[in-house]
């Protein structure tokens, strides 16, 4: 057995501060004085750090990711461009994209005064059930890091620093402030740690969120994990971040490797930590240690006077180009997994009626639930984007089919009026104690979001009140979404007056997903009536958000799959959307199933019956089960593409681009043949019994056949791998391997080339089979290209008796379209 030597297997750090800088730095952190330095260790509020005039520092401001940039609101007013899900970003295997799709976040972050980006989110799709699955790039290590490493360039390179997170094991939501994940320490540096290895070593990440969640017992902002591998063995010389409110202990937290707790202004820190200091408990070089990192992160975001930053701003990015490259990476990343005769692409030249179904249709998701979403600009649906596409040239035309939006829906457009304005939207009042106006407002839509707001803050109770008007005759349910007391009156008269309580133990989820109050009201068709909705705004609350919403009478599920069915049926094509809710798929709670919501499963079977060319979009963030996929003549995977979901998907379906995306997770046919499912902890802890065994390892590993298998995607033309090799190769040196591949098909395609390494009869134990590495080719028919892909060292590699070692000997490597689909292989002969 050989010691491999980890700092050879891995690039250097990109960014190193100056000696002249390191100066500034050391020169500034002397002439500060405990209390000061403290202070800036706290957030000075939701989403900025202290200032510290008298040594140059500005104030730093913080946003969350990773499909845009929020900023420091969180409504309407200040939109953000969407681009796709981090499961779409990784589906394309194209770290270009990635880099560019990073240089854009950059621009919209210095445009909305933006320092530093929380994300990209690197933690592994460990269970499909997963509440943030849709925010995480994949389930193996070596195509997170790499396409998590480009995210980070890109943000980088442009002066904004990247924040991957949540370091580390917070894979799942269940109980994610309290759980403590139990994982060997092989598991946890193979799979666990390795992508943010590569985002520190490789990409130079200038900070890393520290998560909630405990691992083997320690909390992570307490954990000595922070330190090592961190610091000592990766070189990481940036700030740790805590996840919001994850920074439990004065002590503890601090003599940790901890380095920026937030929120602020509160928090366990402060005058706690200087007395800590005082008396012996905490050392101050701790604090400057803390001092120092955050002072460095200021130099190279620009924060620092005197200190240019690493990187000039990027130039602003215009509507269109943002539009351009959300629209390119969109189609990038769509998984055609399923193309019965070739159904897709669509020849338009030959359609006349298009049936386009489904509750996903006309309102497509383009994104997911919880802190990762932004209010985009505009959202291009499916319905919108093949109406453009054809130009008139068919008719287009729609159905439901069946309905899965449950519970209101914040109310906005024509269905209000502002009472005060006159203009489309509801008006809002912040109010003190004695009724006095703090602060008034138009807004676009009942949604309304107070983060880190000190008006809202201030104030004792927020006031919306709207005109609506019922657009059909019907029973109408009119209420809000949001914990808290809550006061709705409609034309004067009370409708009710109570607290409504939280329904889920996770403080975030109450605040992105919170429980529902509603009243009936029957309303004729054009029928008016003023609603005011006030809610009284707990003391020494930082975040307020609720929603004024309505749900609409509605069609029964029958007879909207009945009209579905006779279009469908009377159409050219059917193209059926279906997809998640944002009650299935968010931040702060984990699925419960793998199943479409509602009675969209029986909606594409009764279409598939009546129409035999039905092509299925599937519009979540994560696997679903398709019982009827063999009914259908194709699938295409959208994920949650952004806001340029309609005119992407038609781009793909009219065959002007290629579906471009390979699945960076395993889709099951069935929740039961899932491997690895659970979620749930058990006395607070969530043991990864499974070990190495995740993903597409498990189900090699298990023998049973999922729906589609990581790494699989189907273009518009056809591939042959011919051969593969590769030369013996020392421990400790990178392996070059040579892949002839040949388009086969009758257009130009590009085809994502994967090796995998196996070692059955290994002394070790291994998985199966474990990605090693992957590049892509671009080929004209019938082209045969050679295709060389790299093969790091730590592909060889594994962890034992503290530290990475290899094992001299024959390996096999395997050259595929799939994780399942291996058509060629070689031998490599490891040598000592």
């Amino acid at each position: 057995m050989a010691v491999a030597d980890s700092r050879s297997a891995r690039p250097q750090k990109t960014d190193h501060l100056s000696e002249a800088v390191e100066r500034r730095v050391a020169d500034a952190l002397a002439a500060l004085s405990l209390e000061q330095k403290v202070r800036l260790l706290t957030g000075a509020d939701f989403w900025s750090t202290h200032p510290e005039p008298a040594i140059g520092l500005r104030r730093m401001v913080v946003s969350d990711g990773p499909v845009g940039v929020r900023g420091e609101r969180w409504d309407e007013r200040d939109p953000s461009v969407c681009l796709p899900s981090s499961t779409a970003l990784a589906a394309t295997w194209d770290e270009a994209l990635l880099e560019r799709v990073g240089a854009a976040l950059a621009s919209e972050a210095r445009r909305k005064g933006v320092d530093v980006v929380l994300g990209p989110t690197v933690n592994l799709h460990r269970s499909p059930l997963g509440g943030r699955h849709f925010e995480c790039f994949s389930e193996d290590p070596l195509l997170t890091g790499r396409i998590g490493a480009a995210y980070v360039r890109g943000l980088q390179t442009h002066g904004v620093g990247a924040t991957p997170k949540h370091y580390v094991a917070n894979d799942s939501e269940t109980e994610r402030f309290t759980v403590d994940v139990r994982v060997d320490e092989r598991t946890l540096r193979e799979l666990y740690l390795a992508p943010f290895e590569r985002m520190i070593t490789g990409a130079g990440a200038w900070l890393v969120m520290a998560s909630y969640n405990a691992v083997n017992g320690v909390t992570l902002t307490e954990s000595a994990l922070l330190a090592s591998p961190l610091e000592d063995e990766w070189g990481f010389d940036g700030v740790v971040v805590s996840d919001w409110t994850a920074t439990r202990s004065t002590e503890a937290s601090a003599r940790a490797a901890l380095d920026l707790a937030m929120p602020g202004p509160g928090g366990p820190w402060g005058a706690a930590l200087v007395a800590a200091v005082r008396r012996g408990a905490v050392p101050e070089k701790a604090i400057d240690d803390k001092v120092r990192r955050l002072l460095r992160l200021a130099a190279r975001v620009g924060a620092l006077e005197g200190v240019a930053p690493a990187a000039p701003a990027p130039a602003p990015l215009a509507g269109a180009e943002a539009g351009t490259l959300a629209r390119e990476a969109a189609a990038a990343g769509m998984v055609l997994v399923r193309n019965k005769g070739d159904a897709l692409p669509l020849d338009a030249a030959r359609l006349r009626r298009i049936a386009v179904i489904g509750p996903n249709a006309a309102a497509g998701r383009i994104q997911g639930g919880g802190s990762a979403s932004v209010h985009p600009h505009y959202a291009v649906s499916p319905l919108d984007g093949l109406r453009a596409a054809l130009g008139g040239r068919a008719d287009v035309l729609h159905a439901v089919g069946t309905r899965i939006q449950e519970g209101l829906v914040p109310v906005a457009g024509d269905q209000v009026v502002d009472p005060v304005t006159g203009r489309h939207g509801v008006h809002v009042r912040l109010l003190d104690a004695k009724g006095g106006v703090l602060h008034e407002e138009h807004r676009d839509v009942g949604r309304l979001t107070f983060i880190g707001d000190q008006r809202a803050n201030e104030a004792a109770t927020i006031e919306v009140t709207a005109r609506f008007r019922a657009a059909e005759a019907g029973l109408h349910r009119i209420g809000v979404a949001g914990v808290g007391v809550y006061r709705l009156t409609a034309g004067g008269q009370v409708l009710f007056d109570e607290a409504v309580l939280p329904d889920k133990d996770d403080i975030a989820a109450a605040l992105l997903a919170p429980p529902q109050r509603a009243v009936e009201l029957s309303l004729a068709a054009g029928q008016e009536v003023d609603l005011a909705l006030t809610h009284t705004v707990p003391m020494g609350t930082l975040a307020v958000a609720f929603s004024l919403g309505a749900e609409v009478p509605a069609l029964s599920d029958e007879e909207e799959q009945a009209r579905a069915v006779e279009l469908a049926r009377s159409a050219d094509v059917a193209i059926v959307v279906v997809g998640t809710t944002e009650a299935i798929e968010s931040e702060g709670f984990d699925r419960s199933t793998l199943g479409l919501p509602g009675r969209q499963d029986e909606l594409i079977s009764a279409v598939a019956a009546a129409s035999p060319r039905t092509i299925v979009l599937v519009n979540s963030g994560g696997p679903v089960t398709m019982p009827w996929r063999d009914e259908v003549a194709a699938v295409l995977l959208t994920w949650f593409p952004g806001q340029e979901f309609g005119a992407a998907v038609a781009d793909v379906l009219l065959g002007a681009v290629e579906p471009g995306g390979r699945l960076p997770t395993t889709w099951p046919a069935r929740a039961e043949d899932v491997p690895v499912l659970s979620t749930k902890p058990e006395n607070g802890k969530l043991v990864y019994a499974e070990g190495l065994h995740i993903g597409y390892r498990a189900w090699a590993r298990a023998g049973v056949t999922p729906a589609y298998p990581f790494g699989h995607g189907l273009g518009y033309t056809r591939w042959e791998i011919l051969d593969v090799e590769a030369p013996s190769v020392s421990a400790g040196a990178a392996l070059e391997a040579r892949v002839r591949m040949r388009n086969v098909g009758t257009r130009r395609g590009r085809h994502v080339v994967q090796l995998y390494l196996s070692r059955p009869d290994s002394e070790v134990e291994r998985p199966a089979l474990w990605l090693a590495g992957f590049a892509s080719v671009e080929a004209e028919p019938d082209q045969t290209v050679d295709v060389a892909v790299t093969v790091e060292p730590r592909a060889f590699a594994h962890w034992a008796a503290g530290r990475w070692q290899v094992e001299p000997g024959v390996y096999t490597l395997h050259a595929g379209h799939s994780a399942a689909v291996l058509t060629r292989q070689t031998a490599v002969h490891l040598r000592d």
